[in-house]
């Protein structure tokens, strides 16, 4: 759903992108370096409640997902192993980012509105799994010549929803806001797992009936 606005962000983040490649820095380094500050953000911050500051910092990096591949294409250094490695980071940015959630509810005394710590601690390790599943089901499929991208929530959806929620939790000090957005991710996740699961079924059977 999140992904018409792509193109908006690449437009807004193309002429720090164009000096960028104007200085010789290559797209494989600003992914490296968005990984980084993702992670570190998310792990840094989270777990110790600074929801606000680490959500600015991790929103800033994570332009960087936008900006390496505006980079590659300008460039003409497009490639297989920039591809791979944006795929491959990603999963440790996401990763980080519900970690540092688990650990933030790993201390019994984090603040929460509508259960205890150790429920959102699973929920956010729920998140970060499921997460992991629905893309690796993408890729899987594409691996064998199939396609599985779509569902209810997609990474991109994924992130916001959680950054934009866990944001306005440190800003007004609603805790509730990061759990229901917990909850809703759990289930939205889980929902478009089977999407794709449905998607690559009805393509094998079609593939079944041709070979037949």
């Amino acid at each position: 759903m999140l992904e018409r606005f792509r193109q908006f962000w690449t437009n807004v983040w193309a002429p720090l992108a164009d000096g960028l490649l104007r200085l010789g820095v290559k797209p494989d380094h600003v992914t490296i370096v968005s990984t980084i500050g993702v992670s570190a953000g998310a792990l840094w911050f989270f777990p110790r409640g600074q929801f606000l500051v680490g959500v600015l910092v991790i929103t800033a990096f994570v332009f960087g997902d936008i900006m390496d591949g505006y980079m590659a294409r300008k460039s003409g250094q497009s490639s297989a192993w920039g591809a791979f490695l944006d795929s491959t980071l990603d999963r440790f940015g996401d990763a980080a980012i519900f970690g540092g959630l688990v650990l933030y509810y790993a201390h019994a005394d984090a603040k929460t509105d509508l259960g205890s710590p150790m429920l959102y601690l699973g929920l956010s390790l729920a998140c970060l799994v499921l997460g992991n599943i629905t893309s690796y089901a993408r890729a899987r499929a594409e691996s064998l010549g199939m396609t599985a991208k779509g569902g209810i929530a997609e990474r991109a959806d994924r992130l916001v929803a959680i950054l934009v929620m866990t944001g306005f939790n440190g800003i007004f000090d609603l805790p509730f806001l990061t759990e229901i957005t917990l909850w809703a991710l759990t289930a939205a996740s889980a929902v478009t797992i089977v999407q794709r699961m449905a998607m690559v079924h009805g393509q094998a059977a079609g593939k079944a009936q041709d070979g037949a």
